[in-house]
């Protein structure tokens, strides 16, 4: 399927190359690093289960099929991400469970859903990258039921994931071309703000917000760490642009900056996000 013309832009093509491309590549271990957040997400959706569910950022589709397996035949689950490299990994998985589910390639602010279709509507870590997050929650509103729920995981900001800026702290000396975190941009901190967060849904037609925090502890094999640090984040969107000497030099210092974080065989690190509820 054809990347609609509606995602054209810089998201689109981080995520149809470099970005979705190494979450392909990383695809076990990163379901095995957010596997705590998901388990968040599936108690809301069996809670109150809906008969139609929409995944929004699915990715490589372990949130979907997650959903697909506990709604069973009593409904469907839709994902839909703008990363092709991506679905075609989660279509995989759900063809070889047989599960009831479909994928859209496509920016979930502009597709045109038929509108009142879904009864949920869930994400994690899918919603931080749309350049006008008030059209797009007004668009899921239209697409929702008007007796639908809202349910997505979002990152806090950096000072609640040292962690995950570690990389690109240790290595900016040496990479000045980093790409800086801008604050609301879109991108992985863009929802660090539960108030502006609040705002974006109530003016595009969500009711009842709620911003719980969570603090996660992540875990991932300290042999990964070199490979999940180069290949993901703004350092991992330069690095592949810099020498061979400059690289090793860099992964040398990053890897000592990560020190803290690592426990024998093990890298160990408590990740903070908001798990948002709204209504529609």
């Amino acid at each position: 399927m054809a990347v609609q013309n509606s995602v054209a832009g810089e998201q689109a093509k981080l995520w149809n190359t470099t970005s979705g491309c190494a979450w392909v590549q990383e695809q076990q271990l990163l379901d095995q690093l957010l596997q705590p957040f998901e388990d968040v997400l599936m108690e809301a959706v069996s809670a109150d289960p809906r008969g139609w569910v929409l995944d929004v950022g699915c990715g490589t589709g372990s949130t979907t099929v997650a959903a697909a397996r506990l709604l069973g035949e009593q409904g469907t689950c839709t994902g839909i991400d703008i990363s092709e490299p991506m679905l075609e990994v989660a279509r995989m998985r759900s063809e070889r469970e047989n599960l009831p589910t479909d994928f859209i390639c496509a920016d979930a602010q502009t597709y045109a859903f038929e509108p009142g279709s879904f009864e949920m509507i869930i994400s994690r870590f899918g919603v931080m990258f749309f350049e006008d997050p008030t059209a797009a929650f007004a668009n899921l509103r239209r697409a929702a039921t008007d007796s639908a729920r809202l349910c997505f995981i979002a990152w806090r900001g950096a000072a609640d994931n040292p962690f995950m800026t570690t990389a690109e702290r240790a290595a900016a000396p040496l990479l000045p071309n980093i790409p800086p975190r801008k604050p609301d941009a879109p991108g992985q901190f863009g929802f660090a703000d539960a108030q502006r967060v609040r705002r974006i849904l109530e003016q595009s037609g969500w009711t009842g917000f709620e911003a719980r925090p969570l603090d996660v502890v992540c875990r991932l094999p300290e042999p990964e760490l070199i490979g999940y640090f180069t290949k993901f984040g703004p350092l991992g969107q330069v690095l592949q642009q810099a020498d061979e000497a400059t690289r090793k030099q860099v992964i040398a210092t990053v890897r000592a900056a990560f020190d803290p974080y690592v426990h024998g065989a093990e890298v160990r690190f408590t990740a903070g996000a908001w798990v948002v509820t709204a209504r529609a």
